[in-house]
């Protein structure tokens, strides 16, 4: 019976976390619809041909303006390295996609607060500098070549549709608003919104059951323990450096990683620590799988490398900068975890929205949806443009 009842326990908390997050969830999913709706990738890999300050900046804004699965981000960063763009670029693509984007800020506003959502906006762009300079020096035309060769063998990884789905981008020079009001733009953005989540609804739904085990089974003793809470100095420093371990165990990547930061930053992990974690869903093992894939053992190992040492230093980073502007949040309660259910705004929020979803599932259906969907993980060059 204990057992049953820790489960129930366990399921109970994820299912409340999945309830609180809910009607964010669909919001962020729907800005970010709309905005690949009416920004095309098409020319990417001509705007991303060398790794200068303009470019890579150029690149964050593209990533930004991408969807937010890790998988998809990942196949899209190779799609534009196979067509010729910067090797660098990409990556600060990749980066941009999972950790610059709409409804990552607007789940860390919700479920850890705005200081959060702040770091992740202030330390990605850090971290991506870091990464640019980093790569510059460590990347030699030999490995490249080898990256090069590797990927365009075209071996598949998961999401590789994301990356042949430019072309239901709305075209022309219309205004944009004229563009998402338009039938294709309604159409667009439905395929998008659904898209996006068929991508990382398997990592919410293990994040948010990951992060309901460790706050009903996992003592808090425990977590104060490993993250040293009794040491400050030894707790600021360990922090970044544990925060991506942990995530590269969790398997979680994507926006499904947030849930599990709310337990690490209950437990005591420095605010530094959970910058990192947040950062770090472009190294948990399925992902370095696929980049093995794409790019061969060696410049996988690099870009681990490099991927962990600027997660980890953009975490030093923000937590130095917070600290000095003395904006580092003190309270460890993320009251989602204990909000339970109740007829309250959240509720009200989450029927709206599901409306919002409901009409959007139906054009999604009703435009062809449903064969887009079964190309998700095909190659993007089996797809007709």
């Amino acid at each position: 019976m204990e057992l049953v009842h820790a489960l129930l326990h366990a399921l109970r908390s994820a299912a409340e976390m999945g309830w609180e997050i809910l009607w964010p969830l669909i919001l962020g999913f729907f800005l970010s619809g709309a905005i690949q709706a009416v920004v095309s990738h098409r020319q990417m890999s001509r705007l991303l041909p060398d790794d200068s300050a303009r470019t890579v900046a150029k690149a964050s804004l593209l990533g930004s303006a991408s969807s937010s699965c890790s998988y998809a981000a990942v196949a899209l960063a190779r799609s534009i390295f196979r067509k010729g763009g910067n090797f660098t670029a990409a990556m600060a693509f990749e980066i941009a996609s999972t950790n610059l984007v709409i409804e990552l800020g607007i789940i860390l506003i919700l479920l850890l607060g705005w200081e959060f959502a702040a770091a992740e906006f202030v330390g990605g762009p850090i971290m991506i500098v870091l990464l640019a300079i980093l790569l510059r020096r460590v990347l030699g035309r030999r490995t490249l070549g080898q990256a090069r060769r590797q990927a365009d063998k075209g071996l598949t990884g998961r999401m590789e549709g994301h990356a042949g789905m430019d072309d239901m981008s709305v075209a022309g020079d219309a205004p944009l608003w004229k563009k998402l009001l338009s039938p294709d733009g309604r159409t667009a953005t439905s395929h998008f919104f659904v898209m996006d989540w068929a991508s990382v609804w398997t990592d919410i739904v293990l994040g948010l059951l990951i992060a309901g085990a460790l706050e009903a089974w996992v003592p808090m003793d425990f977590w104060q323990t490993l993250f040293l809470t009794d040491h400050s100095t030894l707790a600021w420093i360990i922090g970044p450096l544990l925060g991506p371990v942990i995530a590269i165990l969790s398997f979680v990547c994507s926006v499904g990683n947030v849930p599990l930061a709310a337990v690490l930053w209950n437990g005591g992990l420095s605010f530094g620590g959970v910058v990192s974690f947040i950062f770090a869903d472009l190294i948990v093992l399925p992902i370095l799988r696929i980049k093995q894939k794409y790019y061969g053992t060696r410049m996988t190992l690099i870009l681990f490398g490099s991927f962990y040492l600027t997660m980890a230093a953009a975490g030093y980073v923000v937590e130095g900068l917070f600290a000095l502007l003395r904006l580092t949040p003190t309270d460890r309660n993320a009251t989602v975890l204990r909000s339970g259910f109740a007829w309250n705004y959240t509720t009200v929020l989450n029927l709206i929205f599901l409306m919002l979803a409901a009409l959007l599932i139906v054009r999604f259906l009703r435009t062809g949806g449903p064969a887009m969907l079964r190309m998700m993980n095909r190659p993007s060059e089996e797809h007709v443009h």
